[in-house]
C-alpha cells in the first residue's frame, strides 16, 4: 500500500492507539531484517519439476528502479520466475553499481536458464554451469570472444553471411572473456531474419546506438537473432531453442505487472536510505502475496504455460489488491471514537509559512450578521 507515513500513522491511530509518522518511520527503519527474512521464507527453492526431459526451465531477468526525482537508475531488482508455473523462485535487490549477472542467483542440476543478451558474459555464465545448469541465453557477440570447437579464431559475419533469408544454423563455439578467462562452450544457433525483419532490427540498431553510427559488423549481424546454449542439438532441437527462448518475454510482462498494478517502480523513499530498502522489500512481499492468494482462489494449476490459458494474470491482481487492501488497513474495523486523535496525528506540524485561508475581508462578507438572521448564520455575498 503506498501511503505517506502520517497516514500509516493516522490508520494505526485509528486501529490501535496514537502513534507519530516520526514513530512509524522509526519501527520501519528498525524491521529492514525482518523484511528481509519474511521474503527469503516465501521465496525457498523449490524442487525441479517432474517435467518428461527431467529440466526446468528458470528464466531470468533484471529492472531498474528510481527514487522520487531521479534522472538515472538507483536500485535494480534482479528476478528469476518459473518458465513452467509462472512462480517467482528469487527476487533480490541491490544498487545501481550491481549489474545482471547470473552469478546472483542460485542453481542447481537440472535448471536450464533462459536470458537475454545482457547476461552474456562468460563469467556469469561460467558460475551457472559450474552449479550444473544449462544455458539458453541470447548472445551478444561483441561481449565474449568466439572460437570453434576447435579453438579457432571465429568470425561470425564471414561465416553467416551467405546463410539464406529465414533460415536456421546451428554452430558449436566456445566462448572466452576479452582475457581469455570462464571458457564456456555450447552451441549458437542463427537465425536469419527476412528482409523486413532485418529492416526494422537495423533501424532499431540506429536508434539505440549512443554515438554516432553503428559499425558494418554490428548492422550486419543485427538481421540474425543469435541464441546460446549449452544443450546439445540432440537433447533439445534448434527450433525448440529458439522457440524457448521466445516464451522468455513473461518475465518482462511479471516485471510490467508488478509497475502497473503494484506502483513497484514508484519509490517514496530516498535512494539508498534505510527505508528504500524496506520500502522495495515490502512491495516484493506484497506481490508475493497476490501470487499465492492468486493460486489459493484459482488452483495450483491455473495460468501455467504448458497448457492452454484462459486468461493473464493482470484483471485477477487487480481485483484481489482491492480485496487485500482493507484487510491491510484494516478500515472496517477503524474505531470511530479515535477520530479525533487520528486528526492530531494528521494535522500539520508548525511552519513557518502558514496553511492558505480566506482573507479577513472576504470572510466578513460571507459571514456579516444582519438583524433579521440569527448570530453567525451566514449569507450570500
Amino acid at each position: 500500500m503506498d501511503k505517506p507515513l502520517r497516514e500509516v500513522a493516522g490508520t494505526f491511530t485509528a486501529l490501535y492507539e496514537s502513534m507519530t509518522d516520526q514513530s512509524v518511520a522509526e519501527r520501519l527503519r528498525a524491521c529492514g531484517p525482518w523484511v528481509k527474512a519474511m521474503l527469503r521464507r516465501m521465496l525457498p527453492l523449490s524442487a525441479v519439476d517432474t517435467l518428461p526431459t527431467g529440466l526446468r526451465f528458470v528464466v531470468i531477468d533484471a529492472s531498474s528502479i528510481q527514487a522520487p526525482g531521479a534522472k538515472g537508475t538507483d536500485h535494480r531488482l534482479h528476478i528469476a520466475m518459473d518458465l513452467v508455473s509462472l512462480e517467482f523462485l528469487e527476487v533480490l535487490v541491490s544498487d545501481v553499481h550491481t549489474g545482471e549477472t547470473l552469478k546472483h542467483f542460485t542453481l542447481a542440476p537440472g535448471d536450464v536458464v533462459v536470458a537475454d543478451r545482457g547476461y552474456a558474459q562468460c563469467q556469469g555464465m561460467r558460475a551457472a554451469v559450474q552449479q550444473g545448469a544449462a544455458l539458453i541465453v541470447r548472445l551478444n557477440p561483441f561481449s565474449v570472444v568466439l572460437s570453434d570447437a576447435a579453438g579457432e579464431p571465429l568470425e561470425l559475419c564471414t561465416v553467416l553471411k551467405r546463410q539464406k533469408m529465414a533460415t536456421l544454423r546451428t554452430l558449436p563455439v566456445v566462448l572466452h572473456a576479452a582475457g581469455g578467462q570462464h571458457e564456456v562452450r555450447g552451441w549458437v544457433h542463427a537465425y536469419r531474419l527476412n528482409a523486413e525483419q532485418a529492416n526494422r532490427a537495423r533501424q532499431k540498431c540506429r536508434q539505440g546506438h549512443k554515438k554516432g553510427t553503428p559499425n558494418a559488423e554490428s548492422l550486419l549481424l543485427a538481421g540474425w537473432v543469435l541464441v546460446f546454449t549449452t544443450l546439445s542439438p540432440a537433447v533439445l532441437s534448434a527450433q525448440t531453442i529458439m522457440a524457448l527462448y521466445r516464451c522468455r518475454w513473461q518475465v518482462e510482462i511479471a516485471i510490467k505487472r508488478w509497475k502497473s498494478i503494484l506502483d513497484v517502480d514508484a519509490l517514496r523513499a530516498k535512494a539508498q536510505s534505510p527505508l528504500a530498502e524496506v520500502w522495495l522489500h515490502g512491495k516484493l512481499l506484497y506481490a508475493l502475496m497476490l501470487q499465492r492468494r492468486t493460486r489459493r482462489q484459482l488452483g495450483d494449476t491455473w495460468s501455467r504455460l504448458d497448457q492452454e490459458r484462459m486468461a493473464t494474470w493482470w484483471r485477477v491482481w487487480g481485483m484481489l489488491k482491492d480485496e487485500i487492501a482493507p484487510m491491510i488497513t484494516g478500515a472496517l474495523f477503524w474505531k470511530a471514537e479515535a477520530w479525533a486523535a487520528c486528526l492530531q496525528v494528521l494535522a500539520e506540524r508548525p511552519r513557518r509559512r502558514k496553511l492558505q485561508q480566506l482573507p479577513p475581508e472576504v470572510i466578513a462578507v460571507l459571514y456579516r450578521c444582519d438583524a433579521s438572521k440569527p448570530e453567525g448564520v451566514p449569507m450570500a455575498a
